[in-house]
């Protein structure tokens, strides 16, 4: 049940899953952009469009950008039929998405980048016509992502000013303090003493309880430190990546800058999460 597994859009997060998923389910990708579909391995299947692959699959993830979503989901209506949908356009709510297509089955997800080499934190929330056995198999599929933990669809945008944005918040402050990233021991030393007690205290100022506060600050700050050997990249090359321009992390990263702590960075972005989320 439920093998086949359709996303659509192919980029960073998109990519991941079905290059993550692809061992133990059928997965059917479509992209506007038909360059990324250009050199698919046997294994992964590209559809020529949007109602191609969703009458291919039981299962269709939107992992498109939020700006694109209306244009999906009026291609994703006459043919969504009684599949589940699980979404990870960020800041669109299950409601928003319910309003679009009718009664459909949603689930919300928001991963955050660590998830691209398997060691991310996915936060995960129902839609109004989802069961609990759809709850338990996109749980099931992120776990191949790194951990998940299910929270209220009402926290969603916290979670995306903590774990969200949470490594671009590491990787600007490893940078700000001037911790030597060849020195792992040192990384993991001012992450663990620093940053996720931080972090931890910021979760906890922006609604969550202590022990969800716990999970997202620690496989957070943990994650970023697993992304940052595994890439070798630089924390400013990690943190451009994570922070979009006009998004969450750059709202945080501003008030860092300017001298402010990183409980009022994360307001910051919870506040920017808020105005440009759709559907509550």
């Amino acid at each position: 049940m439920n093998r086949r597994i359709g996303i659509i859009g192919f980029g960073n997060m998109g990519s991941s899953m079905a290059y993550q998923l692809k061992a133990d389910y059928q997965i059917h990708v479509f992209d506007k952009d038909n360059s990324k579909l250009g050199n698919l391995p046997g294994d992964i299947r590209g559809a020529c469009g949007i109602a191609d692959l969703v009458n291919r699959v039981n299962t269709v993830i939107l992992a498109v950008k939020p700006q694109e979503i209306d244009a999906v989901l009026d291609e994703v209506k006459p043919v969504i039929n009684d599949r589940l949908i699980i979404s990870i356009a960020a800041g669109i709510s299950t409601e928003y998405i319910e309003k679009a297509l009718g009664i459909v089955r949603v689930i919300r997800a928001m991963p955050n980048m660590p998830a691209k080499i398997g060691e991310g934190t996915t936060c995960l929330s129902r839609g109004r016509y989802s069961t609990e056995e759809d709850f338990d198999f996109a749980q099931d599929l992120f776990l191949y992502l790194g951990e998940t933990i299910r929270i209220e669809e009402k926290m969603m945008n916290a979670a995306t000013a903590i774990s969200g944005s949470g490594p671009g918040y590491c990787y600007d402050m490893l940078e700000s303090h001037n911790i030597e990233t060849a020195d792992i021991n040192a990384v993991r030393k001012f992450v663990k003493d620093f940053f996720i007690p931080q972090l931890k205290q910021a979760a906890q100022a922006i609604g969550f309880s202590k022990e969800q506060a716990e999970f997202l600050a620690v496989n957070t700050g943990n994650s970023s430190v697993g992304l940052l050997m595994k890439t070798k990249s630089s924390p400013a090359e990690l943190r451009q990546q994570v922070a979009s321009r006009g998004g969450t992390t750059e709202a945080a990263l501003a008030v860092l800058h300017n001298g402010g702590s990183l409980e009022e960075a994360v307001k910051a972005a919870l506040g920017r999460a808020e105005e440009l989320s759709k559907g509550g």
